[in-house]
């Protein structure tokens, strides 16, 4: 899988010593590996969800006190004059 342009990330399944298989994540070009057990990859897994949906909430979060903040003041025509009279 592509990350960017220069950075790709293969994720494979591969069989170890004593046919123990391990996840393997391997960045191309580079001689970094991370080997994991089908335990520690979905401990992994689940993490990256909960760190991807906390980074979503806060966005959404932001967007909507923004538009809060829009919406709170008022136009400069048809409210003013509502109040002024």
């Amino acid at each position: 899988m592509e990350l960017d342009n220069e950075l790709k990330l293969s994720v494979n399944l591969e069989d170890w010593v004593g046919g123990e298989e391990k996840l393997v994540l391997r960045i191309a070009d580079d001689s970094c590996e991370l080997r994991l057990t089908p335990h520690q990859a979905r401990k992994l897994a689940t993490e990256l969800i909960l760190t991807v949906n906390r980074a979503e909430v806060r966005s959404n979060l932001r967007k909507s006190q923004n538009y809060t903040r829009q919406a709170a003041v008022p136009g400069s025509g048809r409210m003013r004059e509502v109040f002024v009279k």
